[in-house]
């Protein structure tokens, strides 16, 4: 069928020719036409700037993910860790440390610190002080005078122990924060603080071997990188192995807390006895070193450190000088010895007193001993004996021991704040002859009570000087130890025989002369007193003050333990070493004897 010639078609519609009206007929194709040659310019107009800008905002996020992933993605890569890991280090309890017997003497222990939030509570602040006040040993109204005086954060206490803590916890209120810490705990109070120091609140060493082994003490804390979720928790499948390990070393120290406690017994009651200032007792095992006593009153509790008065905090024994007196005089008899100036059987005639220079020296009783032998002027304490012994020895030589024993250095210990002993300078100490002369008798010179004990166990292990020292190292709770600090190697200073014929000397004394009352039945035990007064600021010597003192060895066929005790400041006509300090030494040398188990000397009584 043929196409209807009145049917014109234009675009996409269809029109059907009108039968008359020529004029409309004609017109009507002429409007459609032009609408649609002016909306299609639009179109197009519309798909291009459509394309436009979808091409212009694919540049754009090709442009800015270009600028993410590759110029600016590391640095932000880097910011997201940072986001998602946290720097942690965990907290190491301070290792403990432990006597010779594994007893605790310090350790650290859970303390608690309480907080009050008086916003918090759900009864009235008197009611909350009253179930308070009897925990905490405060007052009721002090209590309440906090809890009125702000809102929330009121410190009440520090260090509570844990069973306070439960106490409180007991009571069931609101309002009251308890905040978990570890503080450092000695337990046996003052019996080592001199020895064992204490911790500061920052828990820092602040004396004794808390201070100088503060490396051994601190576990070594690592600070590991560990992730955590979006809500800021810690992923404990992410933390490294052995994150949270601690090991189980104490610090063992060469300290017998049961000789301790002995020795401190003694020293305090003769302290009180004679009215003294102070007074101190060292023990040591001269065949190592090891101090198994240091003892010194008085002292101070480092549990209450902070009550303390601080001249306490640093140990006497090691810290301060003082001039020996007779006690070194045995010391100058081994050097005489061993140089071969005299022999054990010299005699020298002793008229009470000697002019040396434009000095007159006397001995302390102001008497003569008449002609006496080496022994003798050790058991009658004869410092003009001692200075006819030395007169033999030539200056220099005598100076060139002094230094070899250790005199004007610091002694080598494991323990703080020791300091170097004094000594003339050599060209003063061999151009003036009253110089040897009165360090032939201990004066003139200072040392460390610890020093002095240092040479004694030369003459006691057969010439040798030992490092004294307290620590024995780090040792697991099996006993087995790990870790041992090394001593340095002892020096050679006497031969055997010079030594063993100098304690030999040194027991006539406790059996014949100024050191009687340091005697125990059935053993043999050395000695020497000591009473030497003491030097003044101003120069010269006070004449109302001096150090009483006792060194003794232990047991004489076989020396091996050396113990020392000094008094301080005496009261009393009659405060001299042999009656003051010796009885102190006897008292420590029994105890020795149970503790070691030493058996009596053969054929004596």
């Amino acid at each position: 069928m043929r196409k209807s010639p009145n049917r014109i078609k234009f675009g996409s519609f269809s029109q059907a020719k009108p039968s008359q009206n020529q004029d409309s007929r004609d017109s009507m194709p002429g409007v459609v036409a032009s609408g649609n040659q002016e909306q299609t310019p639009n179109i197009k107009s519309r798909l291009f700037m459509v394309w436009g800008l979808f091409i212009a905002i694919t540049l754009g996020l090709g442009i800015n993910l270009y600028n993410l992933q590759i110029v600016r993605g590391p640095k932000l890569r880097q910011r997201a860790r940072n986001q998602q890991m946290v720097n942690l280090r965990p907290f190491m309890p301070r290792r403990s440390i432990l006597d010779r017997n594994q007893d605790i003497l310090a350790i650290d222990r859970r303390t608690y610190t309480l907080y009050a939030h008086p916003k918090l509570f759900q009864q009235s602040n008197q009611q909350i002080a009253k179930q308070l006040a009897p925990i905490l040993g405060q007052e009721v109204s002090k209590l309440e005078k906090k809890f009125d005086s702000k809102k929330s954060g009121i410190f009440l206490a520090l260090a509570l122990s844990e069973e306070v803590a439960d106490r409180i916890y007991a009571l069931r209120l609101n309002g009251l924060e308890l905040i978990q810490k570890y503080s450092r705990f000695y337990p046996q109070q003052d019996l080592v603080a001199g020895v064992v120091g204490y911790v500061d609140l920052d828990r820092r060493g602040q004396a004794g071997v808390e201070y100088s082994q503060e490396e051994l003490l601190e576990r070594s804390g690592q600070t590991v990188r560990m992730s955590r979720a979006g809500n800021g928790a810690l992923m404990p499948d992410h933390a490294p192995e052995g994150f949270l390990h601690s090991d189980n070393l104490r610090l063992q120290i060469t300290i017998d807390s049961r000789l301790q406690r002995a020795a401190r017994a003694a020293l305090k009651q003769q302290i009180k006895k004679w009215r003294a200032k102070r007074g101190a007792v060292i023990v040591m095992d001269a065949w190592d070193g090891s101090l198994l006593a240091m003892t010194s009153l008085p002292t101070y509790n480092p549990n209450k450190y902070s009550k303390a008065d601080i001249s306490l905090f640093k140990n006497w024994a090691v810290a301060d000088l003082y001039e020996p007196g007779s006690t070194f005089k045995p010391l100058n008899v081994a050097i005489a010895l061993e140089t071969g100036a005299i022999n054990p059987n010299n005699s020298f005639k002793d008229p009470g007193e000697i002019q040396v220079a434009d000095r007159v020296i006397k001995n302390a009783e102001k008497k003569g001993y008449g002609r006496i032998n080496v022994a003798q002027i050790l058991q009658n304490s004869s410092n003009i004996g001692m200075v006819k012994i030395i007169q033999r020895l030539q200056p220099a030589v005598y100076y060139g021991w002094l230094e070899r024993l250790g005199l004007g250095q610091r002694t080598e210990t494991d323990l703080p704040f020791g300091v170097t002993s004094q000594l003339k300078r050599q060209g003063k100490f061999i151009a003036s002859p009253i110089e040897p002369a009165t360090t032939s008798f201990g004066q003139g010179f200072s040392l460390t009570p610890l020093q002095l004990v240092q040479m004694h166990g030369a003459l006691a292990n057969g010439g040798r000087l030992v490092s004294p020292h307290v620590v024995r190292g780090l040792m697991d709770t099996k006993g087995q130890m790990h870790y041992s600090p090394p001593q340095p190697t002892p020096r050679q200073i006497f031969s055997p025989t010079t030594t063993q014929k100098v304690v030999e000397m040194m027991e006539t004394v406790v059996a014949n002369g100024t050191g009687r009352a340091a005697h125990i039945p059935g053993y043999r035990i050395a000695g020497k007193t000591g009473t030497a007064q003491k030097a003044s600021k101003l120069g010269g010597y006070r004449s109302d003050a001096r150090i009483t003192s006792f060194v003794g060895i232990l047991p004489v066929e076989s020396p091996r333990y050396v113990v020392l005790a000094l008094v301080d400041e005496p009261k009393g006509a009659n405060a001299y070493g042999g009656t003051v300090a010796a009885p102190i030494v006897k008292s420590v040398m029994q105890s020795i004897i149970t503790i070691e188990q030493i058996p009596p000397s053969q054929g004596i009584r």
